[in-house]
């Protein structure tokens, strides 16, 4: 199979929870620990940092792997979903993994992929930690997938572990409260191992540190640190990301970091990693912003910040995935925007129909529209250049304008 066949192949046959939802995802970590044990166990062959939470996993990753390369070393990073290419989810240095080592893999490793019915995500995580193996990196950055406890990364022994924050998200799997579903992500802290928590929140404290007494492992809050870093990212919400990734950097005693490393790594994350849709500026005149915040917690720091922006009119493209709550999110948005409803291009994507509807009981005004491509392209036709665009709502939907 060639590259595109390859993808095929991974995506139609076997579960992914980003397009399909709760059915993919498997309850134990039975299937990777078989994967592993197939390629070698290659997770026990470089050295690993763990990164979970609610929001912020994602940038914070990239964050530490951008310090971890201004500091001298050869970098994996390993994160989920991707915007544009499957490629994205497995970087060294910043540089995908080529199409040609995907294809070669899932070739070699056919018959077992197949025989032990693998999910999409375990098959990908089987591949990284290969990968990053193959090509002896000195250390690697992973980010948990969803929860941490029983994620299928979960079966590395990282040097420190890290916890972003606990928002209400992945409720009908992780819990429907907080310290429930803090206590699936502590899952991942390790015995003996560190652990950076990025926000001190009151409702999981006991969770965390019971947690911390168990396995014997030190506890950190980057919210109690003064000192606060600049980034290259734009989002307002990426100072509390900037301050978790620069404690993280700081407990990572076994590498040599220094102070400007810390800060010429949070300035470079885009160059060094090349990450995309966080905050980010696709155009001026009218302003085009796109955010992947899709969660309560992460859309109310990103509509906060939108009120900051001055603008004559705000053009929204909104659409989200099935599963959400929409509750939650829809009374965050402004009455005097105008909204175009649209649905992602994947199977769990709510109905321009329903979302309309749905929106309407929380008087956000707008037309429906059956593509996220014609909503955009209608924002943009209806926007003057004092005008903002905002495209958000989920990663798909940005995934498909960026």
């Amino acid at each position: 199979m060639n590259y595109q066949q390859t993808l095929d192949w991974m995506f139609a046959q076997l579960p992914m929870y980003q397009r399909q939802g709760k059915t993919a995802f498997k309850k134990d970590l039975t299937n990777i620990i078989a994967l592993s044990k197939e390629l070698g166990n290659p997770e026990q062959k470089f050295k690993s940092v763990h990164v979970g939470g609610t929001n912020g996993k994602g940038s914070t990753s990239h964050m530490l792997a951008s310090i971890l390369q201004e500091a001298g070393y050869k970098v994996g990073l390993y994160t989920s979903p991707h915007l544009k290419s499957f490629t994205e989810r497995i970087r060294i240095n910043g540089d995908e993994i080529p199409k040609i080592k995907v294809s070669a893999f899932v070739k070699k490793h056919k018959k077992f992929l197949e025989r032990q019915k693998l999910s999409f995500f375990e098959m990908t995580v089987g591949m990284a930690f290969d990968y990053f193996a193959r090509e002896k990196v000195d250390v690697a950055v992973i980010e948990v997938g969803l929860g941490g406890r029983l994620d299928s990364t979960n079966i590395i022994t990282p040097e420190l572990s890290i916890i972003t924050n606990i928002g209400l998200d992945h409720t009908d799997i992780l819990g429907e409260t907080l310290p429930e579903i803090a206590s699936e992500k502590a899952g991942i802290i390790k015995n003996n191992t560190s652990v950076v928590i990025g926000e001190r929140q009151s409702e999981v404290l006991k969770v965390f540190s019971r947690k911390s007494q168990e396995t014997f492992s030190e506890l950190f809050y980057a919210s109690d640190e003064v000192r606060e870093y600049k980034t290259d990212l734009l989002g307002d919400y990426q100072l509390k990301n900037a301050k978790t990734a620069a404690l993280a950097a700081k407990k990572l005693h076994r590498f040599k970091i220094s102070e400007k490393h810390i800060q010429q790594g949070l300035r470079n994350v885009v160059k060094n990693t090349n990450l995309k849709g966080r905050w980010q500026i696709l155009q001026e005149n009218p302003k085009v912003i796109c955010d992947t915040a899709h969660n309560k917690e992460g859309l109310s720091i990103v509509l906060n910040q939108l009120k900051e922006e001055y603008c004559n009119k705000l053009h929204i493209v909104f659409g989200v995935v099935s599963d959400k709550k929409l509750e939650d999110v829809l009374s965050l948005f402004p009455l005097d925007a105008q909204y175009y409803f649209c649905k992602p291009n994947i199977p769990r994507g709510l109905s321009e129909d329903d979302l309309h509807e749905k929106a309407s009981c929380f008087n956000l005004i707008g037309r429906k529209y059956s593509s996220v491509d014609k909503a955009y392209k209608k924002a943009l036709n209806d926007a003057n250049q004092e005008d903002i665009i905002y495209v958000g709502g989920s990663t798909f939907v940005v995934a498909e304008i960026i």
